[in-house]
């Protein structure tokens, strides 16, 4: 049943046009959020090494089950018999050129086959594993500031309404503290704030336009807590990236905004290790299980 569900979605957004594709993308990740705030809320409590290790375990035994049921079993486990009745034949004629070439590319095509009994698992697990490290580098990417660290608010404006770069103005709010600003850049149609938090917590920057307010989720704290840098505009690659706040519609004067938080300073969960150690931890456990679970790869 999941494995139809996810064929399901997969269809859909390669069926949509690129007009639709931000609500089909504001939808999964209305999703994602919803099922991360279940399953990821553990990590706030564990040491970064430890979360990062379960989530890389979990997600490659989930990726194995994925690919055993949605692949061609038989077809993959006659492809590595024929490779390796083709690595003894090529031990055994070795010294014969012609039968040597022959089986080398009986090996290539065998290979070659294994490349395409592996494209239709990978397509079905392309969407969810995507949504899946969009949520998890809300927990690694970046760490949240901390009470009196300041950091650099940026908001960018459409370049049509050019009075909006004058007229925006930066809420007063009791768990934030304006530092510096409004600096106002018109040709860039940008302007920026340090703030500086004087509270633990998730919190909501606001800015306004008249009667118009926009709104940012700022982390503030020590461990673990998600962390979104960016509110994004309406483009679906820019909302897979920043998938915790709804992406702002094209109509809006305020196209995006972002705060600069600091990296995370960890091999294991720091700012970007946190994907290479995910990927070897993730396949490790793949390789680890496959006998268990009897899967041909």
């Amino acid at each position: 049943m999941l494995t139809t569900s996810w064929w399901k979605i997969n269809s859909a957004v390669s069926g949509t046009s690129s007009k639709d594709m931000p609500q089909v993308i504001a939808w999964l990740n209305d999703l994602a959020n919803r099922f991360a705030s279940i399953f990821l809320s553990p990590i706030a409590w564990l040491p970064g090494w430890l979360s990062a290790t379960i989530v890389g375990v979990v997600t490659g035994v989930l990726m194995l089950i994925v690919f055993k049921y949605t692949s061609h079993q038989s077809a993959i486990k006659q492809t590595h018999d024929q490779i390796k009745a083709n690595l003894i034949a090529l031990t055994l004629f070795k010294d014969d050129v012609r039968v040597g070439l022959r089986v080398q590319g009986r090996i290539l095509a065998g290979a070659g086959r294994l490349l395409l009994l592996s494209l239709v698992p990978m397509l079905v697990m392309t969407i969810p594993m995507v949504l899946i490290l969009g949520q998890l580098a809300l927990w690694y990417q970046a760490r949240p500031l901390r009470v009196g660290e300041e950091a650099v608010m940026t908001v960018q404006f459409v370049s049509t309404d050019e009075k909006a770069v004058n007229l925006v103005k930066l809420n007063p709010t009791d768990g934030v503290a304006l530092s510096i600003g409004p600096v106002r850049v018109p040709t860039k149609h940008m302007v920026y704030w340090s703030i500086e938090p004087k509270q633990s917590g998730l919190h909501e920057v606001s800015v306004a336009i008249d009667d118009q307010t926009f709104t940012k989720q700022l982390a503030v704290g020590d461990g673990f807590m998600p962390v979104s840098l960016k509110r994004p505009p309406r483009q679906w690659t820019e909302m897979l990236l920043h998938p915790r706040e709804p992406a702002f519609s094209p109509e809006s004067s305020v196209q995006s905004i972002e705060i600069g938080f600091p990296d995370r300073d960890s091999w294991t969960a720091g700012t970007d290790a946190w994907l290479i150690y995910w990927f070897v931890i993730s396949m490790v456990a793949a390789f680890a299980i496959k006998p268990l679970i009897g899967v041909n790869v």
